[in-house]
């Protein structure tokens, strides 16, 4: 009798394992397609950039402009279709390759600063706040592979 409640209590014990590892094998997979949440805060951004600026950049550079040049930066952004409209979980299918050239987006900026009002007196500051901006995107992991083209 005894070795009977051994048997089903070691059969249940194997019952409720398998379940667990098919039922944990199962969300993995599927959690697996969805790209990983990455957020996005722009006082947290605008906090990351500001620190990483040069002496000479912080001197030339107010607090609302650099403000307004990383809202210009992200506007820039999700033109290309890098900034989804609304927040959910996406199946990970990347089909259109799209590169963030630091270059080609401090010349958008450099022309952007005239037309919102923001004083560039050097551009090398423009250059550093697009370095620094995509080295907050970096940490926070909304950066994709490199490419070398």
């Amino acid at each position: 009798m005894d070795l009977v409640i051994v048997f089903f209590t070691a059969l249940a014990a194997i019952g409720v394992f398998l379940i667990a590892a098919g039922t944990i094998g199962r969300e993995a997979h599927r959690l697996d397609a969805f790209s990983p949440r990455v957020v996005y805060e722009f006082a947290e951004a605008m906090e990351f950039v500001a620190e990483r600026l040069p002496e000479s950049t912080q001197a030339r550079l107010t607090q609302d402009e650099l403000h307004q040049l990383l809202l210009a930066h992200m506007q820039w952004l999700r033109a290309r279709g890098l900034q989804p409209d609304r927040i959910m979980e996406l199946r990970q299918e990347i089909t259109d390759v799209v590169v963030v050239d630091e270059t080609t987006a401090a010349a958008f900026l450099l022309g952007e600063a005239e037309k919102i009002g923001v004083t560039v007196l050097d551009d090398v500051d423009v250059v550093q706040v697009v370095d620094a901006h995509l080295e907050y995107f970096a940490a926070i992991g909304a950066v994709g592979p490199q490419t070398s083209l």
